[in-house]
């Protein structure tokens, strides 16, 4: 947009030498901040995916023994553990292995 604005000055407004500046100038601060828009979207990670789901803590729904299912982050997964426990245990994801999560108890 500052490129724009930029051209039209130097076109309607501005002599010969102070358009060419001001055209050069919008098209150096457009890169810059273009720059700095990508350097500020690629340095947050991605909060989506079920990797994120790694380290997580839930509740047991039923008995896990082995198989069953948690309730994490309001939302019911089938899951697997291997040394089994009680319904309403703590648990913590381990490992995920397609839709179903590996856990252990607390």
């Amino acid at each position: 947009m500052l490129f724009l604005i930029a051209l039209v000055l130097a076109i309607l407004v501005l002599p010969s030498p102070w358009g060419i500046v001001a055209v050069v100038t919008a098209i150096v601060l457009d890169l810059i901040e273009v720059g700095v828009g990508l350097w500020w979207n690629r340095r947050r990670k991605a909060t989506v995916g079920v990797e994120l789901l790694i380290g997580v803590t839930g509740i047991a729904v039923g008995e896990l023994r082995p198989v069953g299912q948690v309730k994490l982050n309001g939302e019911i997964w089938n899951a697997h553990c291997e040394d089994g426990c009680d319904a309403g245990a703590t648990v913590i994801v381990r490992a995920i292995d397609g839709l179903t999560l590996s856990v252990a108890p607390v």
